[in-house]
């Protein structure tokens, strides 16, 4: 026996006194170590995990024991409840920037363990496609956007339902005729070469909605304000999107990810605060990506009257976007009436030639361009990775071949490399295969809204993607960087730490699916409130696949029926005895509770 430092600690020709001390010493040492873990409130899985270890070592390969929990109902006004954004908490918060529309998550000593109600009248959502043009009244409730928003046929109210005519601030004869024009402007809209995009202030999704048929995925991205339940809406409807705003932190997302962003009169201030508004934008798109701008300033000189300024503010207003743009090596690709577009530099040549006294100036490598948790945004622009030739828009395969295409930065993830992918390619289409026998309504109308809660590579999404629904991919903030993969194959999908709740509302999910999260995360977040979360954003009657170790199921269906789920253990594909599947189903129940809890 050696110590640390390669010394033998334990020769015959010493005294047993220093051996004994030696001993003691360690003993001291190993109960301190524990003594902090089991002060850690945050720790609260693995303080149970070593304890049970403690107590009885054969428990080691067995589960985790956690005795029932009943859950009390949250109150009916809490139907709505997004902890991270919630209206609630605002007034702690400035209005500049609009920092109070930001995520602020509550402390856990406010975290709420209660189950949040839906509505009174909730019933299953309508089935896609049907729902993208309408839905029922009493799921989503708010009659503030019908009435603000009904000249501009956003939606109206007929009955029992909200329609979704297709409208909006910049396209009233309907989203189908304005994604038309920009098809004609955008040729490579038509032809597999856009594929991802992202619409910033979305309104109810309409434009994202319409281009799911064109096959262009969109991210619909727009905070929680007075709108009331914009990106409700659009899940409602089956139409991808997220919480968020573009404020003082960065957007959820790698750099180069996006082939296309939208704006359409979304009133971001794109050339204020420095341009860093855009500058996000422009960090979020990949090389040779498109930028569409609709509303103010664009077409100033027929439009300027109805914006309630002078021509002279407009006209300044759009060189001095043109100018942002010009200086970050965007070019104008395309304008006709009411729709301007940009592109992004294909390659760095632009960039090399820039200068160093520019406005705005480039990122220096002391901010790394990935970074999308928590990050804040700084008037810099980034530079993309020269090394990366392959991702640029006019580089990457066409849709469909890119979702099977082995992603160049597939190699930039520590660990990882072209052979793994491939075979986590091929281990979920075997999967997928076993979780259809286990959950028949997979890939039906009876599912639409999916999240894949700890993706690597989107093999999960790859592997349903002739299905009739659409997977937000989810990677921890804490783990590898494997997003940039998912977005390369043509996917979807958003950081996310999952100690906290995430970007959406209420009930907006049919199906969560997560692989050996509670393995990878329980020594920081804990399994009870992971379960809240989920519980909250699933639908009622909707269902979630839970593949962990054998170690976590016994806990995990311990807490759900608390949750008032319906679970049951099954096997792998594999049969092996070290990891189970749960498949569980979320219980309709309408709320006994009238006040706040």
């Amino acid at each position: 026996m050696k110590h640390k430092d390669g010394k033998p600690i334990n020769q015959p020709n010493k005294n047993r006194a220093v051996t004994l001390a030696v001993t003691v010493i360690a003993l001291c040492g190993f109960s301190f170590y524990l003594g902090g873990i089991f002060c850690s409130g945050k720790d609260g899985v693995v303080v149970n995990t070593i304890q049970k270890t403690l107590e009885s070592p054969k428990q080691i390969s067995g589960s985790l024991q956690i005795k029932p929990i009943s859950f009390p109902e949250c109150g009916i006004d809490y139907q709505d409840y997004t902890p991270c954004t919630d209206p609630k908490r605002w007034r702690k918060y400035g209005t500049y920037h609009l920092t109070l529309l930001e995520r602020h998550c509550p402390p856990i000593f406010e975290r709420k363990e209660c189950l949040v109600p839906p509505p009174n009248g909730y019933k299953p959502p309508i089935r896609w496609p049907k729902s993208r043009d309408e839905c029922w009244y009493r799921n989503v409730p708010y009659d503030w956007i019908n009435t603000q928003k009904s000249n501009q046929h956003w939606l109206r109210k007929e009955g029992d339902k909200f329609l979704f005519p297709g409208g909006g601030t910049m396209f009233p004869n309907g989203v189908g005729e304005y994604v038309d024009w920009m098809q004609d402007l955008i040729p490579e809209m038509k032809d597999g070469t856009v594929r991802t995009a992202i619409d910033t202030g979305c309104g109810v999704a309409s434009w994202g909605g319409d281009l799911l048929d064109r096959g262009i995925l969109t991210v619909s991205l727009a905070p929680r304000d007075n709108h009331e339940a914009q990106v409700q809406f659009a899940l409602e409807r089956g139409i991808p999107a997220v919480l968020g705003v573009i404020s003082t932190q960065r957007l959820p997302f790698p750099s180069n990810s996006f082939d296309m962003a939208h704006c359409s009169r979304c009133l971001i201030p794109w050339t204020e605060f420095g341009g860093i508004y855009l500058m996000e934008i422009s960090r979020i798109l990949r090389p040779g990506g498109f930028w569409v701008l609709s509303g103010p300033p664009v077409n100033y000189e027929r439009r300027w009257r109805g914006w309630n300024t002078t021509v002279e503010e407009q006209r300044s207003d759009y060189e001095k976007l043109q100018d942002l743009l010009t200086s970050m090596c965007f070019k104008l690709y395309n304008k006709k009436d009411d729709i301007a577009v940009w592109q992004k530099a294909k390659d760095n040549s632009c960039y090399d030639k820039l200068s160093r006294e520019i406005y705005p100036p480039k990122c220096d490598d002391s901010l790394e361009p990935d970074a999308g948790w928590y990050t804040p945004l700084r008037a810099c622009f980034v530079v993309p990775d020269p090394k990366h030739k392959k991702s640029g828009l006019t580089s990457m395969p066409k849709w469909p071949e890119r979702l099977h295409a082995t992603p160049e930065r597939v190699t930039s993830v520590q660990g990882t490399s072209t052979s793994s992918f491939s075979h986590d390619s091929g281990k979920w289409k075997k999967r997928i295969q076993h979780y259809k026998k286990l959950l028949p309504e997979l890939g039906t109308d009876k599912i639409r809204n999916v999240m894949d809660m700890n993706t690597v590579y989107g093999g999960f999404a790859a592997a349903l993607i002739n299905d009739p629904l659409w997977v937000m991919n989810v990677v921890s903030s804490y783990g590898s960087n494997t997003l940039p993969v998912v977005f390369d194959r043509g996917l979807i999908g958003i950081f996310h730490d999952w100690c906290e709740a995430f970007s959406t509302y209420p009930r907006t999910y049919d199906l969560l699916h997560l692989d050996g999260l509670f393995t990878a995360e329980s020594h920081r977040c804990e399994m009870k409130y992971v379960l809240l979360e989920m519980d909250r954003i699933l639908r009622p009657g909707g269902h979630a696949i839970i593949r962990e170790s054998t170690y976590f199921v016994d806990g995990i269906a311990t807490i759900s029926k608390g949750l008032r789920w319906i679970c049951h253990k099954e096997n792998t594909e594999y049969g092996v005895d070290q990891e189970k599947i749960l498949i569980c189903q979320k219980k309709l129940w309408h709320s006994s509770n009238k006040g706040s809890r």
